[in-house]
């Protein structure tokens, strides 16, 4: 039986190609979107689930969702932004399925912390210039991310991460944008406090960010 890594990509000589493939249900076209794709979406899936096991699950669920559905892509994005869509949607999923309560509860309180925290806005400023960290720190930043609870952490990688919009990620999470500010407040707080000597020295982190 083959596996996606041993399967040759220059079967299809473009996207174009492999989309001609998955549309006829070929077997070797999934496989070699699973290869081409697959090492990037399991790294969103990873951050988005916080859990290895999971994140396979998800990328698994994911790709099969895309090969099933491969009829629904009109070619309006790339496929692999496609693919990125049904990623972060599966991996939502996967979390409200397996921890609903606990999403329930952490969306409870996101509302009780007063307008302050509504007025939050990241300052871009604050973003980590990933090309000049170290791998080291670079390990401790994914490390503490992935530490973060299940609702920060969701919000910190759609909007600082992934480069969503602020609508763009409280739509995908199903929260107001009002919540979802406050989400990215709690995880940059909490990032800042448990990178609180490597970042700042790094300039990851303004230690006169917006309380």
């Amino acid at each position: 039986m083959s596996k996606p890594w041993d399967t040759d990509l220059s079967i299809y000589a473009d996207e174009a190609a492999l989309l001609q493939g998955l549309r006829r249900r070929e077997r070797d076209a999934c496989l070699c979107m699973l290869k081409h794709y697959g090492p990037r979406l399991y790294r969103l899936a990873l951050r988005l689930a916080g859990d290895p096991d999971v994140a396979e699950d998800v990328l698994q669920d994911a790709f099969i969702r895309g090969c099933e559905r491969i009829d629904s892509f009109e070619g309006l994005s790339s496929l692999g932004t496609w693919l990125h869509r049904i990623v972060v949607t599966t991996a939502l999923m996967h979390l409200r399925a397996a921890q609903s309560s606990r999403v329930a509860r952490a969306t409870a309180s996101d509302g009780d912390d007063g307008t302050a925290f509504l007025e939050y806005q990241a300052d871009e400023r604050d973003a980590p210039d990933r090309a000049a960290l170290s791998a080291e720190l670079r390990a401790q930043i994914e490390q503490a991310i992935l530490a973060l609870p299940d609702a920060l952490r969701t919000a910190f990688v759609l909007r600082e991460l992934e480069g969503m919009s602020t609508a763009a990620a409280a739509a995908a999470l199903g929260v107001s944008e009002s919540a979802l500010k406050v989400r990215l407040h709690r995880a940059r707080a909490a990032l800042r406090d448990a990178l609180s000597h490597t970042a700042v020295e790094a300039g990851v982190f303004q230690s006169g960010a917006s309380q």
